[in-house]
């Protein structure tokens, strides 16, 4: 029986799954949508719900808060600064996990992961960003 089992362990370290889900929220973040493993995908929606609900919070200490969960500077801004009065009127569910068929290699079953209302131009924006640059430079 599971009981008074709070979360899924996903055979790692406290360390190794703080990391992990530092990693995988900021490319939520960053791209609005991912494709990662069901068990990984609904654990994740722990973490950004949360992080999400400090966005709505917008001041200083909320701020503290998600850039110590948080890797990069330009996440938790957008954290604050896009998501956080996208989801200002609503009350909670801000991230849909559907169901994605199996993973080749292992049978693992996939997930997408995404904002709910999301911005789809937001998935490869900075990759497209970065090759123009690229192109620019080289004319």
């Amino acid at each position: 029986m599971r009981h008074a089992r709070g979360y899924r362990r996903l055979n790692r370290t406290q360390e190794h799954r703080k990391a992990l889900f530092a990693n995988m929220a900021g490319s939520l973040i960053e791209h609005e949508q991912i494709k990662t493993t069901l068990p990984k995908a609904k654990e994740l929606r722990r973490v950004v719900e949360k992080l999400v609900t400090l966005g709505k919070r917008g001041d200083l200490h909320a701020r503290r808060q998600a850039a110590s969960q948080l890797k990069q500077d330009m996440h938790v801004a957008k954290l604050f600064d896009v998501l956080g009065p996208r989801y200002k009127d609503r009350q909670g569910g801000y991230v849909r996990v559907l169901k994605a068929g199996f993973r080749y290699g292992d049978m693992a079953p996939m997930a997408i992961i995404e904002f709910v209302d999301r911005d789809v131009d937001a998935k490869g924006a900075a990759d497209k960003a970065r090759v123009a640059a690229e192109e620019a430079l080289e004319d």
